[in-house]
């Protein structure tokens, strides 16, 4: 079930998602919206609390069965706790990652069976989608320069192999192929403004309570 004012954005580390999240949550709040930003793992105490062990770079052991149900039980905290009773009484809802990252990060990246991580995603988000979701590609030599650049520590994710961050891609690379009417790739090579214009571009095509609300105003 896709929820009108439910929208997220994926996309590798280093690909500016989150910058464009917080863009987008600032701007529809200029215009009066009632916008909260949320971040996957996280935004719940528990959720919190399985962030640490996911990204803590000593967890490294953790099967990937094990990572794929860590982070389920985060998202169905906070899909439960959070995401569903602001939607329910008209808020819109950003998240910087949602089901997607599942589908990359484990199906493609660990390799985990597509079925079992469907599955996980459907169970943990009571079959809850957002109406629209931001990819921001980026070549991964690209992305590793820009975290290179920015960070002085790696946590348990970004110091994968570049094997894994390439299958990572090719999962983003499905979505975009296989659900094109929610699934929007965005060139982040291009200028921060350029990619945040686009964005809303899309966004007041596709969201009609949008729309409504720039014609109004």
């Amino acid at each position: 079930m896709q929820h009108p004012k439910f929208i997220s954005f994926e996309g590798i580390d280093g690909s500016g998602k989150t910058t464009q999240a917080k863009r987008l949550a600032k701007t529809l709040q200029h215009l009066g919206f009632s916008v909260h930003l949320l971040r996957e793992p996280g935004n719940t105490p528990v959720s919190e609390h399985i962030r640490s062990l996911l990204l803590d770079r000593s967890t490294y052991h953790l099967t990937p069965k094990t990572e794929l149900l860590l982070f389920s039980a985060s998202r169905s905290q906070l899909v439960d706790t959070v995401i569903q009773p602001l939607l329910e009484r008209g808020d819109v809802v950003i998240c910087d990652r949602f089901t997607d990252s599942s589908i990359a990060y484990q199906a493609f990246g660990r390799k985990l069976p597509l079925e079992m991580v469907q599955l996980c995603n459907r169970i943990a988000t009571n079959d809850l989608q957002p109406i629209l979701t931001f990819y921001l590609r980026i070549p991964l030599e690209i992305a590793q320069q820009r975290m290179q650049q920015t960070r002085n520590t790696q946590d348990r994710f970004e110091a994968s192999k570049t094997e894994f961050y390439q299958r990572v891609i090719e999962g983003y690379e499905f979505l975009v192929q296989t659900e094109p009417d929610r699934v929007f790739a965005i060139d982040a090579t291009q200028p921060v403004d350029q990619i945040a214009a686009e964005i809303w571009t899309i966004l007041q095509q596709r969201l009609p309570w949008l729309a409504q609300h720039s014609t109004s105003s």
